[in-house]
């Protein structure tokens, strides 16, 4: 791992820049210091009063949600955790044990370990326990997250190890393992899976969908965010509709329109009154997929919407009450963007009461068959995909996916048209010549792009260090860039 040199050979650490600090409880959510991302999901806001809530037409009305029983859970596994003690620093004695598998260190009071020390970021580093090691990954703090003098953008290392947050040092063990919910089936809702990893996720949904908690799904692309939105309108009992806003496919005042309406003559072009998605999903689900595209410009109009449930049409004058459930989405780990300054900490707050994390396809190789077969039977083809035999399905097991579920449907579908098993890497190749497209193709030209660039840079920046026998100045002239901006880069990928 390489990170930036500094002129007395340690890194200079630095005070994250100051952004005025929310109250613990802010607008009525009340922020726990262990909470949204370790392990199991947290509710830890007020759910809203079922009575006298306000409809969109300012009416005076009771709810009329069903909640529903949670069926099909009961059924628990041991999962390991971990325990986190700080050994030097401003917070000096302090220890967590994890009540899961996962856990975020920053100064934001809905961390999982909750710092002092004014040289860790509000999002620092998160933690997770996986195969006896701990994946350890920076969430774009300001001074780095080392270990053994080493930067770490991220990396694993084993149960026991001693690491370096600003200056604060922390080592982390092998904690007592917990009991962990599963779903007893392998479908809740058109969600599908026999894998463990995914029979928890929906013993998850199953727990939050009923409650009025606003949802922040995380994932990659084409791991099925949007199934899961309408898996928690399903099972919510809300009797509206679900509404989906891309906010990453279309421009800022688009986004406005969309989101909250406009009257006629608003701006050029608007010829007729439009209903935003507020109240079009008024008694239903509100999806706001790829939320972390919003443009920063729109981020305190959508805040202030959800604090006040109110919003007002573009080029109106009349405030329009609304009822909806919030379930938002996103590929991208918005503590970073909290960190980098790109999302508002208190919007972040607003939409993040629960995060569910979505496993990528390689993460569950065992439900690969599985949604192979399934579409398959969609169009009517079992039993040509059967005949392909086992060895086919066993290299569909050892493919990668980096485009994901998306990207299987289209090697299925391939397979089909062309009668034949082929080659993964004729269809979507994870090496050579076009790997960088897979699952990009049917996305918005910006998340596409912005996508195609970080993979771009997993792919060269490891070739070109080793090209150069690691010597990061030759490998920064044969790129014909800044030495720094290539160890910002190199930090970025977590290459040695």
């Amino acid at each position: 791992m390489v990170g930036a040199p500094s002129s007395g050979g340690c890194p200079r650490l630095v005070q994250p820049p100051c952004r005025p600090e929310l109250s613990r409880f802010a607008t009525g959510i009340r922020l726990s210091r262990g909470g949204l991302h370790g392990g199991d999901p947290t509710i830890v806001g007020h759910a809203p009063q079922r009575s006298g809530m306000l409809g969109a037409k300012g009416r005076n009305r009771v709810d009329d949600t069903v909640t529903r029983p949670v069926e099909g859970l009961g059924r628990t596994i041991p999962v390991g955790t971990l325990r986190i003690t700080v050994t030097d620093g401003a917070d000096e004695g302090l220890t967590l044990q994890s009540r899961g598998d996962a856990v975020s260190i920053g100064t934001a009071t809905d961390n999982d370990l909750v710092l002092t020390d004014r040289t860790v970021s509000r999002y620092h580093a998160e933690f997770r326990r996986e195969d006896h090691l701990v994946t350890v990954r920076d969430l774009g703090s300001t001074n780095g997250t080392s270990c053994a003098g080493v930067l770490l953008e991220q990396g694993r290392v084993p149960c026991g190890a001693n690491l370096v947050l600003g200056r604060t040092t922390i080592r982390i063990d092998d904690g007592a393992a917990v009991e962990r919910e599963l779903y007893e089936g392998r479908e809740l809702a058109g969600i599908r899976g026999r894998s463990v990893i995914m029979r928890q996720l929906m013993a998850e949904v199953a727990r939050v969908a009923p409650s009025a908690a606003s949802v922040l799904l995380q994932g990659e692309s084409g791991t099925g965010k949007e199934r899961v939105a309408e898996a928690i309108h399903e099972l919510s009992g809300r009797k509206g509709p679900l509404v989906v806003v891309d906010c990453g496919a279309m421009s800022p005042e688009l986004v406005a329109s969309e989101l909250f309406g406009h009257e006629r003559g608003a701006f050029t072009g608007a010829v007729d009154r439009r209903i935003g998605a507020f109240e079009r999903a008024d008694g239903g689900t509100l999806f706001l997929d790829e939320i972390g595209e919003l443009p920063s410009e729109l981020q305190p109009k959508l805040l202030g919407a959800l604090e006040r449930r109110v919003i007002r049409r573009l080029g109106g004058s009349q405030d329009v009450r609304f009822d909806v459930r919030l379930v938002s989405a996103t590929h991208r780990d918005l503590r970073r963007a909290v960190n980098e300054g790109k999302f508002r900490l208190d919007l972040f707050y607003r939409l993040a009461v629960v995060t569910l994390r979505l496993p990528a396809l390689r993460q569950r190789p065992e439900d690969v068959e599985l949604h192979a077969r399934d579409f398959a039977d969609q169009l009517g083809a079992v039993d040509e995909l059967e005949a392909l035999g086992d060895e086919f399905f066993a290299r569909l097991r050892a493919h990668s996916w980096p485009g994901n579920v998306r990207e299987l449907r289209n090697v299925v579908e391939a397979t089909l048209a062309l009668g034949r098993a082929p080659v993964l890497s004729d269809v979507r190749p994870d090496s050579g010549e076009g790997s960088l497209l897979p699952g990009l193709r049917g996305l918005p030209y910006k998340r596409a792009k912005n996508e195609l660039l970080d993979r771009f840079e997993a792919d060269y920046l490891p070739h070109l260090v080793e090209l150069c026998e690691g010597n990061v100045s030759e490998a920064a002239r044969r790129a014909g860039m800044d030495r720094s901006y290539l160890f910002s880069l190199l930090r970025k990928h977590g290459i040695r």
